[in-house]
């Protein structure tokens, strides 16, 4: 009897080696199922963004323009070659002068938006809801409609605002868009005047988590203006702000609309030959038909793109290290 108990209790007392083969099942399926659930959104993201940059990619390396629509061959690297090496192709011309506008645009975007949402959180100002409604304004405002105005009413030779202003005051009327210059100056203020909103509510918003008790404490020490703002409201605005400041660069750097739509919209070209490298693709697409060297132009600028990503990223785990 002993020897058979201890026979069942051998056979069934004993726990855990009989599950084994269960429990490898079961983490199998562990493993699997969750790819199973997400398999239907990867092959939607790799038909929607997969396949387009591959597809650009493969282009850049074609003859693919309105001449060789079907019968295009591969020629390698000589679009980029274009694009990089000859200083007449208009590229290096154009990246300088996109490098240029995120530039600009963005110091004054930052400065300004600093000092107008540090004005806004003065203390006793009165009417500071409404100062904030009303700079929402611009930025609610379709881009469309925004430019159009700006070009119509603000910009044009015999009707807009600031000519009709400039001759009230004796000076010769400015023909804004048709020069480089100007035109790049134009589109600058527009921009600013678009992308400020943004940036000012998001300082604000900033400014409001400072803890109020450190600017005390300054007081208390003696700082002045200059000092609370360069070692304490800047320092702390520095890590709230820095995705907000990447994202309006990448959109400073991408911008389109405002150039092309003020500049070089087909019917009303100005005169100015204004290019940033968003526009010389566009244009080497549309007006050129030169597919394959428009496609190498937007594989530079995706990897332009990808590298500041990755600089940025870097930056930021460094602070926070």
């Amino acid at each position: 009897m002993k020897k058979g108990k201890q026979s069942v209790q051998g056979k069934q007392g004993l726990p855990g080696k009989q599950g084994i083969p269960g429990k490898h099942g079961n983490t199998w399926k562990k493993l699997v199922r969750p790819w199973g659930y997400s398999l239907p959104a990867m092959i939607l993201i790799a038909m929607i963004v997969l396949f387009p940059i591959l597809y650009t990619g493969y282009i850049s390396f074609t003859n693919m323009n309105l001449y060789h629509w079907t019968d295009y061959s591969l020629i390698g690297a000589q679009n980029y070659t274009r694009a990089l090496l000859k200083v007449d192709s208009g590229f290096l011309a154009a990246l300088g002068t996109t490098i240029l506008w995120t530039a600009v645009n963005m110091a004054l975007d930052m400065a300004i938006a600093y000092v107008l949402a540090v004005a806004l959180n003065t203390k006793g100002l009165k009417a500071r809801r409404i100062y904030k409604t009303l700079l929402i304004f611009p930025w609610a405002m379709p881009a469309y409609v925004s430019i159009l105005v700006w070009r119509v009413g603000m910009y044009n030779t015999e009707f807009g605002l600031l000519n009709k202003l400039l001759v009230a005051f004796g000076f010769d009327k400015v023909d804004f868009l048709s020069r480089n210059v100007p035109a790049f100056i134009s589109c600058m203020v527009l921009n600013l005047w678009m992308s400020l909103p943004y940036m000012i509510l998001m300082m604000d918003g900033a400014l409001q988590s400072i803890d109020q008790s450190m600017y005390e404490s300054a007081v208390l020490d003696g700082a002045n203006l200059w000092q609370k703002n360069r070692y304490i409201t800047i320092p702390s605005l520095r890590k709230i702000m820095a995705p907000a400041v990447i994202m309006t660069t990448f959109i400073t750097f991408k911008q389109f609309d405002i150039i092309y739509l003020l500049t070089m919209q087909k019917g009303s070209v100005t005169g100015a030959t204004l290019q940033t490298i968003i526009t010389y693709a566009h244009q080497n697409a549309f007006v050129s038909n030169n597919y394959g060297l428009s496609a190498a132009v937007s594989m530079i600028i995706f990897i332009i793109i990808i590298l500041f990503s990755f600089w940025t990223n870097r930056i930021q785990k460094e602070e926070k290290v």
